[in-house]
């Protein structure tokens, strides 16, 4: 066991471990066309609307065309793959709820689904956007209802990564993902995080992309083309009753598994896009709404949601119309494809890292047997993948993010710092410098 004595240590010093970057993610963040996601949107736009309710036989309109589109641009990237990439329809009829659905509806999410080459890696990260709009009236099926930010955005970060990442050869598996039904109630994305949930599938990190190309403000015009915000829960909603007296004790309030996630995002996405500010938002969601994450958190799985930092409410949920002179709707010409490139560059270097890492360090404990002003942390060895070591991560508690790391080769450490005055977690790193999520330790026992 080592004792580190950093703390004279300049800033440069402790980051120096974590300051280059992988050359294939700067490959595939390079990649990311504005040209391309326009042509998506377009596409999207072009089927009049995609709500939920709308025909699924008709070739040309409707959310059955709209799905029928995103499998054939999965299955043309298929191509690069090798064989390790599956595209299907996962699909179920839903019945009247009384509430947002008025008929018997044929619910559909086209998937794009990438093996990893490890068979020993089960780690799974997922992307996703959704792909049904809609207008004023939720019920409105037949109405020109373009969604073009809400949520082609999200749809079309989606067909890009799958496109720009479908040629990867990553030990971990990528799953990419246009919900259907998320405008009545989450209903798609609610269909795959159950069977993720009785399938006992790994999922790691789900990256739902909804409303990320709009940059200007609806009441005061105000322009932000350099800020996407992440939105992550806090506290976890799984089983919060039975965990709840340890997150108190520990003071974990601030450190659940998907503002981990977040915390990565941050520091990944600025690392690899220029002009991009990560803004984390300590919520699950916008103020009392809801997105397809949330289906996600709801069975325990680490899930964020992306989104541009101002919404703009002429162009979203909206009748396409002129009034006074000012056009409502959700319309392509309202779209910053510049921002929206960089975006979606965030979500495609994220996934990359992600799915490059080796899997997390398992068993990562703090010893409190005794009273120190020092603190130990020791840990095992992830169970797939090959670290060349780790990262002991450290901030202050009112700090919203890392602020020091430590590199070791050890699976132990002791650090001259207090465990009353500091959050502790540890990650793993491999020879690509690409890192695992942050582990934040239990008490050892």
């Amino acid at each position: 066991m080592k004792y580190f004595l950093f703390l004279m240590l300049a800033p440069s010093v402790i980051f120096s471990q974590v300051s280059s970057k992988d050359s294939e993610i700067k490959k595939y963040v390079s990649e990311v066309s504005s040209d391309s996601l326009k042509s998506y949107i377009n596409k999207l736009v072009g089927f009049n609307t995609r709500h939920t309710l709308s025909a699924i036989d008709d070739q040309n309109k409707g959310i059955g065309a709209a799905r029928n589109w995103v499998l054939g641009k999965f299955t043309d990237y298929a191509k690069n793959s090798e064989g390790r990439m599956d595209v299907y329809l996962q699909q179920q009829d839903i019945q009247p709820d009384g509430k947002r659905v008025d008929q018997i509806t044929n619910l559909g999410n086209p998937i794009a689904y990438l093996k990893g080459t490890d068979s020993n890696d089960k780690r799974i990260f997922l992307i996703s956007g959704h792909l049904d709009s809609r207008v004023t009236d939720v019920m409105n099926r037949t109405s020109f209802a373009p969604g073009a930010n809400d949520d082609g955005s999200g749809v079309s970060a989606v067909i890009e990564a799958a496109r720009i990442l479908s040629r990867s050869k990553f030990p971990a598996s990528v799953i990419f993902v246009a919900f259907s039904g998320e405008e009545q109630s989450l209903l798609g994305s609610k269909l795959l995080a159950e069977r993720a949930k009785n399938e006992n599938m790994q999922i790691e990190a789900v990256l739902n992309n909804d409303m990320i190309g709009n940059a200007k403000a609806g009441e005061t015009n105000e322009i932000n083309n350099n800020t996407l915000r992440v939105f992550s829960e806090g506290l976890p909603y799984l089983d919060l009753d039975k965990k709840a007296m340890g997150i108190r004790n520990l003071g974990l309030e601030n450190d659940g598994e998907s503002r981990q996630l977040a915390r990565y995002i941050k520091e990944t996405a600025e690392k690899y896009v220029k002009k991009l500010e990560v803004k984390l938002i300590y919520r699950n969601d916008r103020f009392l709404r809801g997105g397809d994450h949330s289906s996600f958190v709801n069975y325990g799985f680490p899930s964020v949601r992306l989104t541009e930092y101002y919404e703009n409410y002429d162009h979203q949920h909206q009748d396409v119309r002129m009034e006074n002179g000012k056009q409502y709707g959700d319309l392509p010409e309202f779209i910053d494809y510049n921002y929206l490139k960089k975006n979606v560059a965030a979500n495609i270097a994220v996934l990359a890292s992600l799915a490059k890492s080796t899997a997390k360090p398992e068993n990562v404990e703090i010893e409190v047997k005794e009273l120190t002003n020092s603190t130990t942390l020791h840990w095992k060895k992830p169970k797939s993948g090959l670290p060349i070591g780790y990262y002991v991560l450290i901030r202050e508690t009112d700090s919203p993010a890392w602020q020091k790391k430590i590199f070791t080769k050890d699976l132990s450490i002791k650090v001259p710092l207090s465990k009353d005055n500091y959050i502790f977690a540890v990650q793993a790193v491999n020879q690509t410098g690409n890192l695992s999520i942050p582990v934040i330790p239990v008490i050892a026992r």
